[in-house]
């Protein structure tokens, strides 16, 4: 059955799937078909609905008392189709309320505010405690107008998308008029980056490199996503880890005698591997950073941390100073430029989606 149907392994966890069959073995059932394609479709399905929503009533009945967030997130499915899903969070646990097709539509403020209306009219305005969506311009419109039509509702921003944004803005800082200084102070963190892409691209890009990687390094080196900033930390402490390994396979003789690519680009990827400059330079981006990313996995979990937020941002902050500073060697009362950059962009972001209910 599993074989013939292409049936995922993982089913044979299913609790149900073990209870049926335990049923099965324990008791006489001489005669039983299997519910049928039709019947599983329609009737049955009807039925575990209902079954669920009966389920359901004493996480509703919570509401009145303990208050409800309504969390929506966008996300594009298999066939690129943009997805807004809208959740219910409560004490007693997330409750799914909808999931919604955008293909097509123009996603403008008001657009996004008659989506959120909806859920929570559903729920009841008087239950709905704050409305959370992500940092993009048009969603932060859609929830002041939330604000204004349900003056109980308080519009708040991912604190987990905001950490990400801060990191975009401390890792991949662009060159422009009004970001000179941040530029000049942090583009040093987008060349190291770039050189991490470029090693991996190199290895990647050819059997018999890729061959002597693995060779040498037990582990993988990860992939990340383009608009995941926290992913960047989590690729330079992969390549902290498996620096031996590195350095093993660029001083080996197969590497030296290997000549069929770019012997330039080999030599630079040799260059960056054994350079201890280099691999301080990732160290240093990890530790000052390491405050930043503990606070985004805190936020980034099913356990409540909204009483939480206003005091890890100002410890975060601080254990980024420390880090910094301890690096340079600066005394706590000296002002130091590269701090002062991180600071100001830092202080913005939570400026920008802090709320009076934190």
């Amino acid at each position: 059955m599993f074989y013939s149907a292409g049936l995922p392994f993982h089913l044979t966890r299913n609790p149900h799937y073990v209870a049926s069959y335990t049923y099965a073995s324990n008791n006489s059932i001489s005669g039983y078909i299997p519910p049928g394609y039709n019947l599983l479709m329609t009737t049955l399905l009807q039925n575990e609905r209902a079954n669920i929503e009966r389920l359901m009533i004493p996480i509703k009945d919570s509401w009145k008392e303990n208050g409800v967030t309504i969390v929506c997130d966008g996300w594009t499915d298999p066939q690129r189709r943009p997805i807004i899903n809208f959740m219910a969070m409560s004490v007693n646990g997330p409750m799914f309320l909808k999931a919604v097709n955008c293909e097509g539509e123009f996603k403008d403020k008001f657009f996004i505010l008659e989506l959120i209306k909806e859920p929570i009219q559903e729920v009841g305005p008087d239950n709905v405690v704050q409305v959370i969506t992500n940092n993009a311009p048009v969603c932060r419109s859609a929830g002041l107008l939330v604000e204004v039509q349900f003056p109980k509702v308080f519009w708040t921003p991912y604190v987990v998308h905001t950490l990400n944004l801060a990191l975009k803005n401390i890792c991949a800082a662009k060159n422009t008029d009004a970001n000179e200084v941040v530029f000049l102070e942090c583009h040093w963190i987008t060349t190291i980056i770039d050189d991490c892409m470029f090693i991996k691209k190199f290895k990647i890009n050819h059997s018999m490199r890729l061959a002597m990687f693995h060779e040498n390094v037990k582990l993988t080196m990860l992939y990340i996503a383009d608009t995941r900033f926290p992913s960047i930390i989590v690729m330079l402490r992969r390549f902290k880890r498996i620096k031996r390994g590195l350095q093993d396979m660029v001083m080996s003789d197969f590497w030296t005698s290997y000549r069929k690519d770019n012997v330039q680009r080999a030599l630079t990827v040799k260059t960056k591997i054994v350079s201890d400059d280099w691999w301080r330079d990732i160290d240093y981006i990890i530790n000052f950073t390491e405050p930043i990313y503990d606070m985004l996995r805190r936020a980034d979990t099913d356990v409540p941390c909204l009483h939480l937020v206003y005091e890890m941002w100002d410890s975060m902050i601080a254990k980024v100073k420390v880090a910094i500073y301890h690096h340079e060697r600066k005394q706590e009362h000296e002002e130091y430029p590269f701090f002062l950059v991180v600071r100001k962009i830092l202080s913005a972001r939570w400026s920008k989606s802090n709320t009076p209910l934190y």
